[in-house]
């Protein structure tokens, strides 16, 4: 949120420096203190507005701005994908589906197949509605064989971050492709080249070595509230509950096919059919369309009447009420941290320093996602600083695509207490912050390093 009127005077180390602080803090108060995390955000937030001298008059603005932004594109998609798990879980398709994946894939095999079950559905959906999504499966899965959830759940996670940090038609790599100029379908194939490798290192390989380390265990109630121990009389087929999951990934693909046709020049924006279907298979519209058909193929063709499934579907809000309250405080701290100017400020001064440009492109990104949080927030400033360098520079079409993805790699770095994502995750997971920062934070910045790896790797030999 800009603020009319007034311009940031502190210096980049001061803001530093109080940036450091107010993140020292929050974990002060969460880990030693056992400070409630929704609390300490909204303290930690409104302390840091005033340390960096934003108008008191802007302060209340600022802080309602970040957590209404975050709540306006997580509130629904948590909401509606908490039905949509509550009724997989209650109508036994949870279980059915875990059943027939354990017996194709076998035991062993079972965190690999959701990783990849997640790949293919993280391509068109977004990370946080795709993990709500897929959140019934992964607890169905690990109740059923009494592993750790990580080891389930991890592979997973890594697979819808990869895809969506990486792969277009994501907005984040879809919109540096366009600041930079680059071919889109090189960024979508040299996306996958970082996307798959970096998915089999920091989710499946990573999630093993998190299960041991941190072997505890969800049951499949931990979200959803059903009883994995009632019998369900009449269960949907295998093919309905896979049919209901795709029904969302099928409606947001259709967003997002759109939107690397409109890129491409394709099709034009302005076209009534082009907005109509924009709007269908935009993430909340799809998962409401989704919710609805499971009321109709999970609830009334099972037998189940209005009230009985009015009751499911309010029990699913419950739990997931602290998840939305800590994402939207975690989005509020990051939204005063980029209203008070520390991310610009930083990214001036490395701008400054004479680095090659994909080195300078991903350690800007780097810096702008550990200052403000957001990874697509660091990807576009990191692209738009710097989108005249890379068009002033004698770079291949295959050299310019791998920038695009180095910058992106450099955008997910490290996510920690300033990023909604982070508290997303370890609360869906229920994981406290300081196991959180031990796994998914270590994970991000894996993901990170080895994607520019590749990218860079990539930049040489294009």
């Amino acid at each position: 949120m800009e603020i009319d009127g007034w311009t940031q005077s502190l210096g980049a180390l001061p803001l530093l420096l109080i940036a450091a602080g107010a993140i020292a803090l929050i974990l002060l108060l969460v880990i030693r203190f056992k400070l409630h995390a929704f609390l300490t955000l909204v303290l930690v937030s409104l302390l840091t507005a005033f340390a960096t001298g934003i108008p008191s008059g802007a302060i209340v603005d600022v802080l309602l701005d970040g957590f209404g932004g975050t709540l306006a594109s997580v509130a629904l998609l948590v909401g509606l994908g908490a039905m949509l798990g509550k009724l997989i879980e209650n109508s036994g398709g949870a279980a059915v589906l875990a059943d027939t994946m354990i017996r194709l894939f076998g035991e062993r095999r079972a965190p690999l197949a959701l990783g990849v079950a997640s790949l293919f559905m993280g391509f068109p959906m977004f990370f946080d509605a795709g993990l709500v999504v897929m959140l019934p499966i992964i607890f169905a899965v690990a109740a059923r064989l009494g592993g750790p959830v990580l080891l389930y759940a991890m592979p997973a996670a890594v697979a819808f971050s990869v895809m969506h940090v990486f792969v277009p038609p994501h907005p984040g790599p879809v919109t540096a492709a366009e600041l930079y100029g680059a071919n889109l379908g090189l960024v979508l194939a040299i996306g996958l080249v970082c996307a798959l490798p970096t998915f089999y290192l920091t989710g499946v390989l990573w999630g093993r070595f998190t299960a041991k380390r941190f072997p505890f265990t969800v049951a499949a109630d931990a979200l959803f509230g059903a009883d994995s121990d009632e019998e369900v009389s009449n269960p949907p087929a295998v093919g309905t509950v896979i049919a209901v999951l795709l029904l969302p990934m099928a409606l947001i693909f259709l967003n997002t096919g759109l939107d690397f046709l409109r890129a491409a020049g394709t099709v034009s924006e302005e076209a009534t059919w082009f907005g109509v279907l924009s709007t269908l298979g935009s993430s909340p519209v799809a998962l409401l369309i989704s919710v609805l058909v499971a009321l109709v193929v999970l609830g009334f063709r099972r037998g189940e009447n209005g009230t009985a499934l009015e009751k499911i579907v309010d029990s699913s809000l419950g739990p997931i009420c602290s998840v939305v309250l800590i994402t939207g405080a975690g989005g509020m701290f990051g939204g005063v941290l980029r209203s008070s100017g520390i991310g610009d400020a930083l990214s001036q001064t490395l701008d400054d320093l004479g680095l090659p440009v994909i080195l300078a492109a991903y350690v800007i990104a780097v810096v702008m996602r550990l200052a403000q949080g957001s990874a697509t927030v660091a990807l576009v400033t990191a692209a738009g600083l710097m989108a005249p360098a890379v068009a002033a520079g004698d770079y291949s079409v295959g050299q310019i695509a791998a920038i695009t993805v180095a910058t992106a790699a450099g955008s997910v770095f490290a996510s920690h207490v300033n990023d909604s994502g982070f508290w997303l995750v370890g609360r869906l997971l229920n994981m406290d912050v300081a196991t959180t920062l031990r796994t998914w934070t270590v994970q991000q910045t894996l993901e990170s390093v080895i994607g520019f790896l590749i990218a860079g790797t990539l930049f040489l030999v294009l």
